[in-house]
Parts: structure tokens; sequence; C-alpha cells
């Protein structure tokens, strides 16, 4: 019986590259917490996770059609970065961040992060015990 790593998965290996690609917007939103001008950037968590739902059936597949060609990535991210709404009124330079709440975005990511790694650790365990049984 085939093991089937997309149903024993299920949407967290996603969600830890989306994760991780918002943990890289977020510290560099705070790097630039000084810079006049910079506009606060975030994900949008959900339409980000359904296309690379959609990327993981089949859609948006590139083809290459020479072997010297670069075959085409999975940056998921894409078009559901967006910039944030600022909370605070503007302090006259155009910079849109609010390190605070930079600060408590970055902490909730690595925390959702973590459960998805958690869990991902947990059914690899399971899967090992059951792969380990099979070999006696």
């Amino acid at each position: 019986m085939a093991i089937s790593f997309d149903k024993a998965f299920g949407v967290h290996p996603h969600a830890m590259l989306i994760r991780s690609q918002r943990a890289e917007l977020l510290a560099t939103n705070i790097a630039n917490a000084d810079t006049p001008g910079y506009k606060a950037k975030d994900v949008d968590f959900a339409s980000a996770l359904k296309a690379a739902k959609s990327h993981q059936q089949g859609g948006n597949n590139m083809v290459t059609t020479d072997a010297k060609h670069i075959a085409g990535g999975s940056r998921y991210v894409g078009n559901s970065e967006m910039f944030r709404s600022p909370n605070q009124a503007d302090t006259g330079d155009g910079n849109s961040v609010d390190i605070q709440v930079e600060r408590n975005l970055y902490t909730q990511n690595s925390l959702e992060y973590q459960a998805s790694l958690q869990f991902m650790s947990s059914k690899i365990k399971g899967l090992k015990k059951a792969l380990g049984s099979q070999g006696a």
C-alpha cells in the first residue's frame, strides 16, 4: 500500500512555506522601521494558501522547452503580498511601519510555524513507526 504524503501532511508543508516567507517580509518591515517612505508589507495567508493548493493540484506548472532552461520556481506568496494599512498617523516621513505591530505579528507567525512543524514531526514519527513494523 502506497503512502500519500499529501494526505498524511495535509496543508502543513504549504503553510510552513508561506509562514517562512511571511517571516522574511515581517523581518524586512522591522529592519526598515526608520527608512523614510518605506511601506509595511504583509501576506494574505488565505489567498497564498489557496494558490499553493492550486499549484499542488497541477495549476501554474511551467514547462521547459530546452534542457538548458531553468525550471520555474514555486514561490507561493507572489500575488498574496500586499501593503498594510497603517494604524498610526503619518509621522511625516511616509513610513508606515509600526514596530510594535510588526513584532507581535512576527511572534504570532513564529508560533504558528512551530505548530505546523510539530504536527509534521509527529506525522513523520508515526509514518516511520508504521514503516518499521512492516519490515519485521
